[in-house]
Parts: C-alpha cells; structure tokens; sequence
C-alpha cells in the first residue's frame, strides 16, 4: 500500500521498542528511537545492531538513535510511548519540559499501576496536559518481538477513545508481515494485555514444577475466565477477551520460551525466589507489579480470582509455588457455566 512517510518517535529502546522501529522502517517512516543509553545508541547507528535486546539482527539504516529526549522529539506528531509500566510517568513528565506541540501517544506496554490502579492510558492522561495530548492510543496483541523483528507473520490490535486516531496508527504500521486490526474497546485491550501476564507467571511456575500441559491448559482457560470477569466488572466487553488482546495474548504468553513472564514463574516454580528470578531475568518482568495491582482490583469490584490470588500469595507472602497450586486445586465444587453466566450478564 502507498502511505506518506512520516517522522516517529519510538521511546524506548529495550526489545518491543525497537522491534516496532524496525516495523515503522519497513513502512518507510523516518524512525528516531530513543534510549538513556548512550552507548546503546552509538550501537545503534554505528552497527544498526541492538545486541543486548535482538542479538543477530541488523536494524534497516533509516532508524536513527538519539540521546536527547529534546532531539528525538522535535518536529514530532506522534510518538511510540515503548517503556515499562514503572517509567511512563516520569518520562511523560520529561517529554512535557521538551515539546510544545500536541502529540498522539502510542502506548505499547502491558501493565496496571499498583494503589492508583489505572491503566496506562489513564496515567498518560493524569500526567499529560491537555493542551499537549491530542489522543492517546494502545497497540496489543501476541507479538514477542523476536519474532517481530524476524518479520514473522503477526497481528495486534489497536485502540482508542478517539478511533479516527486509532485508524491513523493502523495505517502507520500496517504492512504484509504486521497486520493491525482497530477495536473501540479501549478498557478490553487494555486489561486484556495487562493481566495475561498474570497468568504467564502462573503457567511459567506450573512447568517449572514439571506439572505438564493439563494444568497448563487448566490455568490459560480459567485464567482467561478470570481476566473477562474484572474486564466486564470494570466496563469492557466480553467479547474483546475472545479476540487478540485476550486468548491471543493468553496464549502466546503462557506457552513461548520468548515470554520473560513465563521464564519468571518458570524459574520460581523451580525454586528460586522472586528477587533471584528479578536480578536473573536482567529484564523488566510487567506481571509481577500487575499481580499486585490486579490483586487490588479484585478486592475494589468484589470480583473472585483464584489464580491472581494464589500468585499474589507466592510472590509477595512467601508461600511455596507447590501449595499455592494445591490451594487451587482443593476449593469448593462449581458450575463451569456459573463463570460464563456472570460474564456474559446472566446470558449463556
């Protein structure tokens, strides 16, 4: 497809930010990816090589590092928002001291924030000023970006309260190897990418305690359940948690050797504890802070989730992997269909 070319700024130059520049690149966009590191960036355009993220890859010549979050930014409209949970404030709050022109934020993390329990979006807008934000936007979806940055077949999707907008960023990415499909369910999308990370740890932990693919199963299936309940309860459709940003995202998470979340619970189910499995990782595990907040959000809209629950018991009580799993296996008796009712309003 013919597009216009554009300048974009990626923020972020860990493994899914620089993976989505290389998208961008692909699309003949004119790509400035920024990093706190600046050896990384002279890696980056000396080598056009990220080796500590994507080792083997060679990044097209038309991604350009910077340094200067005021370099990165100047004459940009809109800008790919690719850092963890924890650092989108404080980098929202140095983006206000360096542009004066309104901006669309394209936020491609995965996580809720701990006591505040707002999604990402809603902390984009807590901290944005008006006058600078014209609209924020969430691109999610199964997309490990080692395979992304291989130009393997993936699809995401992206949402928004201003879908004109969201239309705008499936057009920036769009191409035969990274298919962008748009759903207005911004809350849905959000929750959706978010808490599959929740149920990754579990899974992660399941095999390391070599309990095999029934369980597995077991705990995508009823996680999923669990992640839809809180979605519903806090206003998203049922029916975004049957699309990408639910079983999509679910699936991929909970089963690939790419998915840190699953190597973090791995790793605790084999006995480590959480700060070994932290400083082993070398990399941002989102699920962990989002077990916290999700564990909040449970108790705020009275909604039951098991597997949250025992996770949340795990990494921040102490309790062994192996009884936590036995805890769920010995509750009380239910009604699979009870889970599908409460979902889906009372109709089945």
């Amino acid at each position: 497809m013919e597009r216009k070319s554009e300048k974009v700024a990626v923020l972020g130059a860990g493994s899914w930010g620089t993976a989505l520049a290389m998208v961008l690149a692909d699309n003949g966009h004119e790509v400035r990816l920024w990093g706190h590191n600046p050896v990384q960036i002279d890696e980056i355009n000396l080598h056009h090589t990220n080796k500590k993220y994507l080792p083997e890859i060679t990044l097209p010549a038309t991604i350009i590092g910077h340094s200067s979050l005021q370099e990165s930014l100047a004459g940009i409209s809109t800008v790919i928002l690719a850092v963890p949970t924890k650092a989108i404030r404080e980098v929202i709050r140095k983006m206000i001291e360096v542009t004066s022109e309104p901006l669309v934020i394209v936020h491609v993390s995965k996580g809720i924030e701990p006591d505040s329990l707002l999604r990402i979006s809603e902390m984009i807008e807590e901290e944005m000023p008006e006058d600078l934000l014209e609209s924020v936007v969430v691109l999610s979806g199964p997309s490990h970006a080692e395979e992304v940055s291989l130009r393997h077949p993936t699809t995401v999707t992206v949402s928004s309260k201003n879908m004109g907008a969201a239309e705008k960023i499936q057009d920036l990415f769009i191409n035969n190897n990274f298919r962008v499909y748009t759903n207005p369910d911004l809350i849905g999308v959000e929750i959706g990418g978010a808490l599959k990370n929740i149920i990754a740890l579990a899974a992660g932990i399941s095999d390391g305690l070599g309990y095999g693919d029934n369980a597995k199963a077991a705990l995508i299936t009823r996680g999923l359940a669990e992640i839809a309940r809180l979605g519903v309860k806090m206003g998203a459709s049922p029916l975004t948690f049957s699309g990408l940003t639910g079983i999509g995202d679910l699936i991929v998470t909970c089963t690939s050797v790419h998915s840190r979340n699953w190597r973090a619970g791995n790793l605790l189910g084999k006995g480590q504890n959480l700060e070994e499995v932290l400083e082993n990782m070398g990399m941002v595990v989102e699920g962990v802070r989002t077990t916290k907040a999700a564990f909040q959000l449970a108790e705020k809209y009275g909604v039951n989730m098991p597997i949250t629950n025992a996770l949340y018991s795990i990494l921040f009580n102490g309790v062994n992997p192996k009884d936590a799993v036995d805890g769920l296996m010995s509750r009380e008796k239910t009604h699979e269909m009870e889970d599908l009712a409460d979902i889906l309003g009372g109709k089945i």
